[in-house]
């Protein structure tokens, strides 16, 4: 086998059930499959434009602008507007294009509100990270310098990730989805800020729910294993009650073929057909 064609063999196997799933769902429901991620896009471009402008910097901070600084009830009241603020120092092309791509195939293979989850969870992850690496100090495990408290958080890139790695587990893309973990790994050790961090939170806490789906996927079949089988029915009437003692009282066996006389069955004179037939005794 050519280099090649185990290449193609390997692209198909990874990408295979993922492309048929994406290329279905568009032939059958065309743009209606992509309702949310086209409502998502269409949001971060126009954030994007606002908060460009003299007028709405202030209004976009102030409603969708989450720093660890910030109350915590606050922070959380901001959190889900904060998934389309795009950080001002990125090109907004390339938020719009990640978005467009890994939220269109995550809400195709997960669905609408599932895809939701993820994303929210994702981006709530990071938040909380920031607050506890921030109290913990820059000398902790995983902890962060006070500066850190007054840096905006990531934005949509955090569930961007997340749903790459969900997508990739739920699909089987295993090697994709240890390609986006080890890039998230070399962004950190590259340059290590805050975004960083919040990105490996946020697969920190898909991976975690990955490994809770898997637990119960195989927990699942060994219960139903453990239950003891149906009773099996044969279409028979349960007998009557006494009828056993009727039928002992007859002298019958259990098969029901014996008399009382021991002789053999009579059967009525209106059946018979002619002298050869004549089964009676009397």
């Amino acid at each position: 086998m050519s280099r090649r064609a185990a290449l193609r063999r390997a692209a198909v196997r990874e990408w295979g059930p993922l492309a048929a799933a994406v290329r279905t769902a568009l032939a059958e429901r065309g743009a209606r499959a992509l309702a949310l991620t086209l409502t998502a896009t269409a949001l971060t471009a126009l954030v994007q434009l606002v908060q460009n402008q003299s007028w709405g910097y202030g209004p976009v901070r102030a409603l969708g602008a989450v720093r660890a600084e910030d109350p915590f009830w606050s922070a959380l009241l901001r959190t889900p507007l904060s998934l389309f603020v795009p950080a001002l120092d990125l090109p907004v092309w390339g938020a719009l294009a990640q978005i467009l791509l890994v939220f269109g195939v995550a809400e195709i293979c997960l669905g609408r509100w599932r895809t939701l989850a993820v994303a929210y969870a994702a981006t709530l992850a990071g938040t909380l990270y920031a607050r506890i690496g921030v109290a913990l100090g820059p000398e902790a495990f995983l902890g962060l310098p006070a500066s850190d408290a007054r840096v905006v958080d990531t934005g949509p890139s955090a569930a961007v990730v997340a749903l790459a790695v969900y997508v990739c587990h739920q699909r089987r893309a295993r090697f994709t989805g240890a390609l986006v973990v080890v890039a998230m790994v070399v962004e950190v050790l590259v340059k290590d800020n805050l975004a960083g961090r919040e990105h490996l939170a946020a697969i920190a806490v898909v991976l975690a729910v990955c490994g809770v789906r898997e637990w119960l996927g195989r927990r699942a079949p060994a219960t139903r294993t453990g239950r003891r089988a149906p009773a099996i029915r044969t279409g028979r009437r349960p007998p009557a009650p006494g009828a056993g003692r009727r039928r002992s009282a007859q002298g019958l066996g259990a098969g029901g073929g014996g008399t009382r006389s021991g002789a053999p069955p009579m059967r009525s004179w209106n059946f018979r057909r002619g002298p050869a037939q004549r089964t009676s005794w009397w």
